[in-house]
């Protein structure tokens, strides 16, 4: 049988190690579903293309594979624009291919139609059209896009008559492997004699240095200089949280900000790896001073966000940057007043679980989100996959919950969206099946994707999902009081989440005690299905925790 186009294109992207492709079909594209399944990629069906979307990530976090999304013509795009946006702010590899019906037709028919590239383009690395006659072209120069320098999303519409057509590929000489290039130079040299002379160094690492050789490389230059490591959350485990010099995540919680940001004021050398502001609140803008400390950026690509500067800026590969500002000795005796270990002390207290502050007449004394955090972070086994969706119970839990390897907390960072917490879950249990997975959300957040627990029915994945119900946009409803504004529109009324997944394939618990919630995970962990455990906690909950 002559290949089409379409089975060009997904042989490329199985060549490029992808697996699986998530969406929801429409007549456009079953060619190209039928191509990515002949090719040896297994289509999984959703319930939404925002949450096949994250089902994507979920697996590229897992795989370092890139991510495929399917949608179809008009509204199937529509549908997945906030998770392309999602992934071009937090450097998802993700290819998105769509239907679209072909050029000649589109001069009068409208139906369902408008033109999906001058949509996408703004939110995307790049968009192209498949042709018959260079579908291979295109094919590699969409992967090479998406995996690039700058991972993203990339676009590629594939007009209905072009998936069918014969393939005339044009051929084409894969480029070398590009090297690692790390500074070179006089800029190099005063890097490393400010390292060498310093008395107080600092480390931020954000998601750029989770690529390549990028956490082993930070781990010996933390070593090296005893220096404290703050990462963004998207970074979180790159160094395993227990050591002493692991301050944990930072950029969104007003307490943790309070404590790590008069040592980064006090640091004379900020070495920032990989790091990206995107993720981090008003507070991280221009952190530091650039001309009173020694600032020393390492990054794969330039800075051009103004939310900080530097006194020297490397562009290029992080690790290769990491290796080159190490010492060969170790410095001795930084930080002679013990500040790090200090403010590690006091993140513990102010994260550490000695009672909820607000608990309601007639719950469990301590019950409350620090305490389902805590309890979950206990039972759970250590190597657990965590997802956390948007809300005020991720910036809690981004604190608590310890990580030992990173991309094990995963979360919507840089556009903070809702409703990716359980189709992230799905694509890492779909990633590592042995591997207890579980997904943290809000009430809110669950309603948003509650079709995906049949997914996860459907697809027999045992990821555990844990819900704070509070029946409030409680984040909201918190900035909506500090403000004295009227309760308006973040208030609604209570689910049955535990009878919910019951009638959807699933096991269903309710938990109102630490107890409750122990007992419901040690259950949910072994179970063979999905399991909701509803933790039922007072409103205003969150009030002094983060």
């Amino acid at each position: 049988m002559t290949d089409r186009a379409a089975d060009v294109l997904a042989k490329e992207l199985y060549s490029a190690g992808c697996r699986y492709a998530f969406g929801m079909p429409g007549g456009e594209v079953l060619t190209l579903v039928d191509a990515l399944e002949r090719a040896g990629i297994r289509f999984i069906l959703t319930k939404h293309e925002n949450a096949a979307g994250f089902m994507a990530e979920g697996i590229w976090q897992r795989t370092g594979a890139p991510g495929i999304l399917v949608a179809t013509v008009g509204p199937g795009v529509a549908n997945a624009i906030n998770v392309i946006a999602n992934a071009e702010q937090d450097r998802v590899p993700m290819l998105f291919l769509t239907g679209c019906v072909d050029e000649a037709d589109a001069l009068t028919y409208t139906h369902q139609v408008f033109d999906h590239q001058q949509l996408l383009r703004p939110i995307t690395r790049a968009s192209y059209r498949l042709t018959a006659e260079a579908c291979d072209v295109v094919a590699v120069k969409a992967i090479r896009a998406a995996t690039g320098e700058r991972p993203g999303p990339v676009h590629v519409d594939v007009p209905i008559s072009v998936a069918t057509a014969a393939a005339a590929p044009l051929g084409h000489t894969p480029p070398p492997v590009a090297s690692p290039v790390g500074p070179v130079g006089q800029a190099l040299e005063e890097a490393e004699a400010a390292i060498a002379a310093a008395e107080r160094p600092l480390i931020i690492a954000g998601l750029e240095a989770l690529d390549n050789d990028g956490p082993a490389c930070l781990a010996e230059l933390s070593d090296k200089l005893s220096a404290p490591i703050v990462t963004t959350y998207k970074a979180k485990g790159i160094v395993p949280e227990d050591r002493p010099y692991a301050l944990g995540g930072a950029g969104l919680s007003p307490i943790a900000d309070r404590l790590i940001l008069p040592l980064v004021a006090a640091a004379d050398v900020i070495v920032a790896a990989g790091y990206d502001p995107i993720e981090m609140r008003t507070g991280w803008r221009q952190p530091w001073d650039p001309i009173r400390q020694t600032v020393i950026e390492i990054t794969a690509h330039a800075n051009d966000h103004d939310m900080h500067a530097a006194t020297m800026t490397f562009v290029g590969d992080v690790a290769a940057g990491l290796t080159a500002l190490t010492p060969a000795a170790p410095l001795t005796d930084t930080w002679p007043d013990g500040a790090p270990a200090r403010t590690r002390a006091a993140l513990a207290d102010a994260f550490t679980l000695p009672n909820d502050p607000k608990s309601a007449t007639g719950d469990a004394p301590g019950w409350g989100p620090s305490a389902v955090i805590a309890t979950a972070r206990a039972t759970c086994p250590p190597d657990t996959i965590a997802t956390v969706d948007s809300g005020a119970h991720r910036i809690l839990l981004s604190q608590m919950w310890q990580c030992s390897a990173p991309r094990t907390l995963l979360q919507s960072t840089g556009l903070c969206t809702m409703g990716c917490a359980i189709p992230l879950a799905a694509g890492a249990k779909l990633a590592e099946p042995e591997r207890p997975v579980v997904a943290f959300t809000g009430d809110a957040g669950a309603l948003m994707v509650l079709g995906e627990l049949a997914t996860l029915a459907e697809l027999s994945l045992p990821v555990l999902v844990v819900v704070f119900v509070d029946r409030s946009l409680a984040l909201i409803e918190l900035k909506q009081r500090q403000r004295q504004l009227k309760n308006a529109g973040v208030n609604f009324d209570h689910v049955d989440f535990a009878a919910v997944a019951d009638a959807m394939g699933g096991r269903g618990f309710t938990a109102r005690s630490s107890d409750e919630l122990s007992a419901a995970l040690d259950t949910a962990l072994s179970a063979s299905t999905f399991s909701v455990i509803a933790a039922e906690i007072p409103r205003e909950a969150y009030d002094g925790l983060f």
